[in-house]
């Protein structure tokens, strides 16, 4: 059974009376990109909550803003107007240093290549954002180790990407964004590049870490996969249109 909020409107009050209280707080982010002189509205007025525990999918057509919005979740790009607050700290207009400290610590990412460097091995794929803290060599061990073995791919530690196949190097991937203990994990189409078993594997592995605690935002095609979600948004023209939660 799913409860359904489509009015935008509603979702502003909403968003109004629970955004002290969430992870993540949007009010009113727009995001506008000017090419040759011609303005594209990828995000208009988005107000979102994100609760710590929740899994969310984000779903859409093709071009209705879905990466533009998880980019700036992630801190990788920045709003053109609106505020985002990441734990009660305002984050939308932090200096590119300051967002990248805060990506480092509180942000995850899962990616639809993968994105692993294929001359380090998987432990070293693994152990690489941690070294950007500053963390002890024992630190960085125990870390990596930890996300390894929730992943099930201690046994590949030695391997390099190029050894693995597809479903393993998104483990890996998988294992690399929780080695940090985020905030939370941005999944970017994570299974875009398995076929169906495989894709199903991670699905799996993502749904077990939801289980354990973990708070997941994903954008995904696959309506099979965006069901494992307990709250599905979804963007047409770059507003949210519709927020479908899960009943308890």
């Amino acid at each position: 059974m799913t409860a359904t909020s489509p009015n935008p409107a509603n979702q502003t009050q909403s968003t109004a009376r629970n955004g002290s209280n969430a992870l993540i707080h949007l009010d009113a982010v727009t995001k506008v990109f000017l090419t040759d002189e011609v303005e594209t509205h990828a995000l208009s007025g988005i107000h979102l909550d994100i609760r710590n525990g929740e899994y969310l999918s984000i779903a859409g057509p093709s071009g209705c803003g879905k990466s533009t919005l998880l980019s700036i979740l992630g801190l990788l790009d920045t709003p053109s107007g609106g505020s985002y607050s990441l734990k009660g700290t305002e984050v939308a207009n932090l200096s590119f240093p300051e967002r990248a400290r805060i990506r480092n610590r509180e942000i995850g990412f899962i990616f639809q290549s993968f994105n692993l460097i294929g001359d380090l091995t998987v432990y070293e794929n693994v152990e690489l954002p941690l070294t950007y803290r500053g963390m002890a060599s024992s630190e960085r061990k125990q870390f990596v180790t930890e996300a390894l073995e929730r992943v099930g791919m201690a046994h590949r530690a030695k391997h390099l990407p190029s050894q693995l196949s597809g479903g393993q190097q998104q483990r890996v991937a998988v294992a690399r964004a929780l080695a940090g203990k985020p905030a939370i994990l941005l999944a970017d189409e994570p299974t875009g590049n398995l076929d169906s078993r495989n894709g199903e594997a991670v699905m799996d592995l993502l749904k077990e870490l939801h289980a354990g605690g973990a708070t997941i935002c994903m954008v995904t095609h696959d309506p099979r996969f965006a069901q494992n979600a307990d709250r599905t948004i979804h963007l047409f023209d770059g507003r949210v249109v519709e927020d479908n939660r899960i009943a308890a």
